[in-house]
């Protein structure tokens, strides 16, 4: 409301006063929404309140809703200079002693000495040079084998490296090799001697399985340079041998290319360190879950005295809390408490409710943890703790796995029924490889195309056994970049036929291989006259008697079915009935989804506040619409008590003119 200014005193009358006292009157609707406006208010910071307890129940529930809370063990190392260990969400909790003998390590070569590093070695034509990566058997003297043979790793991608013109010095060479990434680091080395220069390698990969093979196709001054194979000329000596790590886990020898050892013990990463002697103790991860469950309840209850405080009403006082009686925060309250009091089909451990696992309800609402029993609890029934809170699947197969399950999918136990296991695409050639060796000649390339991925594979040449050639073609196709690059894979071996058989690394209907000559060695040398595979196939089963969907070895429950979007996956057994997968959706994963309808720009609580602000943005507009009336009609009044004071003002002078004019008409006539 704008200032109220006097219009004058010539009148006499207090203007400023009458004019104050009217728009007072006039402001009165003002008053109302003033109020209307600061309850509002408090409804907002209320509400915000109880948006921020509702938002750091969440939060704290995060460590509950994840299964892998229930899953991982804690791994304790007695003797950590010798090995440490770290365990999975598959490990299973026991005690293990340990005794490592050997260490891993990789293999190192060095060439011959040079005079230059950057003078050109050969003519400068375009040269291959292979690597291929496997195991030597025999013993070196001096760095040199002698009547050794080598046997490649087909798990290990051949590499290759292209020198030419401009780079076929032995600084170009290392260059070269570092920057193709084949799993073998090159560097030079100076000895001093007249002949200084060394090209030194060293494989990537610690193992006995990791040891080099050089070939090189092309000039033959670098082929005298780098030709390498420990069952034939050796242009490198062994300055280190390839070694793989032994140890014994409870007594039983294990051997494993690297020093991470993680095939031991399922799910269990074993690093060893030194040789010595060590255990490994695998405990449930108790003290992670005694810690979500903490800050849950004590989330849970810093909410329940938010929503209490906001809803309260104090008789002596006659004080009310912000949002006494809201509808809204009445139903967030009810909806909580209804999935914190209702039970949960749990994984089939007999868990179904908090009261097992003492957390249970005070007279005031709020939740309390009996330390006692919840240890207990944990100690007999870790297993099924994870469907009391998360949203897990336990099977009772152990080739049966459960995946994951989607939106749709009900909480209870599916039988599970296989009538079809999952294959995978499968070539077998038709020709007797063990009838004598095979040569792969210079530049051969067969086109592949394994699960409907198309790439050019090149074969490195020479003169293989039947073993040989499977492992070196296994290594080709999955060292080449347009298979690697999609995670497409293959496995050979050689059959009782002494055929080819080339395996796909996926299962199901997409699974598949087909060759195709490109250049060189042709495939009647390989497979004889197949050249086309047998598709793989899906797993088919049913859940609870309903038909589930395959797809490779997973089975997934139908839609429209309590089971839809339940995955399984099935990794071999036999066909008929497979135990069931149990699927519990529990209090963290209920009170979570709830939860989300609460917060969030979509949650109860925002439209509730977004209401809100529109009230009070529309009282703004009352507001604004009043103070226009009221400064209009003030000026108004201004206006007409302006005149008003004019008119009376004129009124006073033409009265004291007259009352002169009569005074001295009256002396006049008494004179």
């Amino acid at each position: 409301m704008a200032t109220i200014q006097s219009t004058g005193v010539g009148s006499g009358l207090d203007v400023s006063g009458i004019i104050s006292k009217l728009m007072q009157a006039e402001s009165t609707p003002l008053v109302n929404i003033t109020k209307k406006q600061a309850s509002y208010q408090a409804n907002l910071t209320a509400f915000g309140t109880v948006n921020g307890a509702l938002s750091s129940l969440q939060t704290a529930l995060a460590t509950l809703n994840n299964t892998n809370t229930f899953k991982n063990l804690n791994a304790s190392v007695s003797d950590s200079s010798v090995a440490s260990a770290s365990a999975n969400s598959t490990a299973v909790a026991g005690s293990y002693n340990i005794n490592v003998s050997k260490i891993a390590q990789s293999q190192t070569i060095s060439s011959a000495g040079q005079v230059s590093t950057t003078t050109p070695i050969g003519s400068g034509t375009s040269t291959t040079i292979s690597f291929q990566f496997g195991t030597i058997t025999g013993t070196a003297a001096s760095g040199v084998y002698t009547g050794a043979s080598f046997d490649q790793d087909a798990t290990q991608a051949t590499g290759t490296v292209t020198i030419d013109s401009t780079n076929n010095s032995l600084q170009g060479i290392r260059d070269a090799i570092n920057a193709a990434k084949i799993g073998v680091q090159a560097s030079i080395v100076g000895d001093g001697s007249a002949t200084p220069y060394h090209l030194v390698l060293n494989s990537s990969k610690t193992g006995a399985t990791s040891s080099m093979k050089i070939t090189t196709t092309g000039d033959s001054s670098l082929a005298s340079l780098m030709n390498y194979d420990p069952a034939g000329t050796q242009n490198f000596k062994e300055v280190v041998n390839a070694q793989s790590a032994n140890l014994t886990v409870n007594g039983i020898a294990v051997t494993s290319a690297s020093n991470n050892v993680s095939n031991a013990i399922q799910g269990v990463t074993i690093t060893a360190q030194k040789v010595g002697t060590t255990s490994v103790n695998l405990t449930a991860n108790t003290t992670q879950i005694q810690s979500g469950i903490t800050a849950f309840v004590n989330a849970y209850n810093s909410l329940n005295s938010t929503i209490t405080s906001v809803t309260s009403y104090n008789p002596a006082t006659k004080a009310a809390g912000a949002l006494l009686g809201d509808a809204t925060v009445q139903s967030v309250q009810n909806q909580i408490r209804s999935v914190m009091t209702n039970s949960v089909a749990g994984l089939g451990g007999g868990l179904t409710n908090l009261a097992q696992i003492g957390i249970s309800f005070q007279k005031d609402g709020s939740l309390a943890v009996d330390s006692s029993k919840l240890q207990a609890a944990l100690s007999a029934n870790f297993s099924d703790v994870a469907g009391l809170f998360a949203a897990a699947g336990k099977t009772t197969d152990s080739l049966t796995t459960f995946v994951g399950a989607g939106p749709n999918t009900k909480p209870g136990s599916y039988a599970v029924n296989i009538s079809q296991l999952a294959t995978q695409g499968n070539l077998t050639g038709s020709l007797n490889l063990n009838s004598g060796p095979t040569t792969i000649a210079s530049g051969t390339t067969l086109s592949f195309s394994i699960d409907g991925v198309a790439a050019d594979v090149n074969l490195t040449a020479g003169t293989y056994t039947a073993t040989q050639l499977a492992s070196m073609i296994q290594s080709a196709v999955n060292g080449t970049a347009g298979f690697s690059a999609q995670g497409i894979s293959i496995s050979t071996k050689i059959d009782s036929n002494g055929f080819l058989n080339i395996t796909s690394g996926s299962y199901g209907s997409t699974s598949n291989i087909s060759l195709t000559n490109k250049s060189g060695t042709g495939l009647d040398q390989l497979t004889g006259v197949v050249n086309a595979g047998t598709p793989g196939k899906n797993v088919i089963g049913t859940l609870n008697g309903v038909t589930a969907i395959g797809a490779g070895q997973t089975l997934t429950g139908s839609a429209g079915s309590d089971s839809a979007g339940i995955q399984v996956l099935i990794s071999g057994g036999s066909t008929g009935d497979r135990g069931s997968v149990n699927f519990s959706q529990g209090y963290a994963f209920n009170l979570n989804a709830t939860l989300s309808r609460f917060v969030g720009a979509n949650g109860s609580i925002t439209n509730a506040t977004n209401g809100i602000n529109t009230s009070i943005k529309d009282l703004q507009k009352q507001t604004d619409t009043i103070n226009k009336r009221l400064a209009a009609t003030q000026a108004r009044y201004q206006a007409q008590f302006s005149a008003l004071d004019k008119i009376v003002s004129s009124m006073t002078a033409t009265q004291n003119f007259l009352t002169q004019q009569i005074n001295v008409l009256n002396g006049t006539t008494n004179k």
